[in-house]
């Protein structure tokens, strides 16, 4: 968790990645386990709660931040803030006590825009895939 939190500025109870699992190049995995006290269930859907499918885009958006910051050796250059987002499909719901599983992929740079895309799935089942675009911008004082 350490080594996430000194990645990306984000910080729980909007975290939504607990462990890098494997990262090589481009392309990174990670996990994020969905409790079931997370405060998001206490309004979604109360008593059948079932992720948000906006919040399984939002691990696989910090996933990818992880995987930029790993590759410029940290936030120094500045916070990957997303920019625009295409092609996001919801194939499977996600409920309390999964473990989702992350993949992001840098995909091209264009000056200073990363086009990127992720996947986001729960015991093999793809739940989420998306593809979407940052840009690094200086962290706040």
């Amino acid at each position: 968790m350490e080594e996430i939190l000194n990645a990306i500025p984000h910080r729980p109870p909007f975290l939504f990645v607990d462990r890098i699992v494997e990262l090589s190049g481009t392309k990174i995995r990670t996990t994020k386990e969905i409790r079931p006290d997370e405060p998001v269930f206490e309004g979604h859907y109360p008593g059948q709660p079932i992720m948000p499918g906006a919040l399984i885009c939002e691990s696989i958006f910090q996933t990818g931040a992880v995987l930029l910051s790993k590759m410029m050796g940290g936030v120094g250059e500045g916070v990957p803030v997303l920019t625009r987002i295409n092609n996001a499909k919801f194939k499977s719901i996600v409920k309390p006590g999964s473990t989702l599983d992350i993949e992001a992929e840098l995909m091209e740079k264009v000056s200073n825009a990363y086009y990127m895309k992720g996947k986001a799935s729960v015991a093999g089942r793809t739940s989420v895939t998306v593809e979407f675009t940052v840009t690094l911008t200086s962290q706040a004082p």
